[in-house]
């Protein structure tokens, strides 16, 4: 991989659930040492602290947990992508997963700028297609997809001038999918993969023939990565976590092929719980999968004991 010019920002959101501890996300992959593996590898890292949501007024709401504070958070957040974007690759250091309603609606604005398309993977347990009206759980980070795709419902948010279209949107690890969120994906042309499918046929297959659609298409590369794509047994700080996930070995072939792509133009790291962790075993597992997507291969990984 070529050298690049990544910008770290730390997003110690912790409103799109009611769990908390992702708002100590960011110094727990500070701590891990995400910077000087990026560094080791060649890249220049540049790392802009945290940053905080817009001004709001928190406001009781019947059915939504933190809707004011996630709106905040997304319009910080969609100028902090945009602006990075320019020039850099940024990663985001979250946080739980709302705040992929901000990064990618940023993103989504700069690839609009260039005159490219943008391709979303999302790697998780979870499909976050609800919507506001329709989460049961009222938790505002199972509800990104829903936002950067246009869905209706998201009164108060920034509009999305430029959604992310579903043909170009693919999940890998699903595992976990009530029926609501079911039904809407079925009428739609985004790529899900679940466990079941990765245990039958691999999980190489269907992510170089989605990695393939973006290249042919010249397009930009969002990768979003929550832990709990991973199995809890490997990774066990977050709190929605999912028996049957992604293993070690599979974790890291996804990111080695997203670094032989050449195409990963921004990433996202979430729901990181440090609170939940155990010595820090998770955080520096998620710095080693992204080391993998920056050009760290298997002879080069270092032995921890953990």
């Amino acid at each position: 991989m070529q050298s690049q010019n990544i910008t770290l920002i730390g997003v110690p959101l912790d409103c799109g659930k009611r769990r908390r501890g992702c708002l100590m996300g960011p110094d727990a992959y500070r701590t891990a040492g995400l910077s000087e593996a990026l560094q080791d590898l060649g890249h220049t890292v540049r790392d802009t602290g945290n940053i905080g949501p817009d001004p709001f007024t928190a406001q009781a709401h019947e059915r939504l947990h933190a809707r004011e504070e996630t709106i905040a958070w997304t319009q910080a957040l969609s100028r902090a992508a945009h602006a990075a974007s320019d020039t850099d690759l940024p990663i985001f250091m979250g946080g739980d997963h709302a705040l992929s309603l901000g990064t990618v609606h940023g993103i989504a604005a700069h690839a609009a700028e260039r005159g490219r398309p943008l391709f979303v993977l999302w790697l998780d347990a979870h499909t976050d297609y609800h919507t506001p009206d329709t989460t049961a759980s009222g938790n505002l980070h199972g509800t990104p997809v829903g936002y950067i795709t246009g869905r209706a419902g998201f009164d108060g948010f920034p509009d999305v001038p430029h959604p992310v279209p579903h043909n170009q949107i693919a999940m890998l690890g699903l595992r976990s999918v009530d029926r609501a969120e079911r039904a809407a994906l079925e009428d739609t042309d985004i790529t899900y993969v679940d466990m079941r499918h990765i245990d039958e046929h691999g999980i190489a297959k269907p992510l170089s023939a989605f990695l393939d659609r973006v290249t042919a298409a010249n397009g930009l590369l969002h990768v979003s990565l929550d832990v709990d794509f991973l199995d809890p047994a490997v990774a066990p700080a977050v709190g929605t976590t999912v028996p049957g996930g992604a293993t070690m070995r599979e974790a890291h072939l996804v990111m080695e092929m997203i670094c032989d792509s050449g195409r990963l133009t921004s990433l996202d790291l979430v729901e990181l719980n440090p609170f939940l962790d155990e010595r820090g075993r998770t955080a520096q597992t998620m710095v080693d999968l992204t080391a993998s997507a920056f050009g760290r291969r298997v002879f080069d990984r270092p032995t921890r004991a953990y």
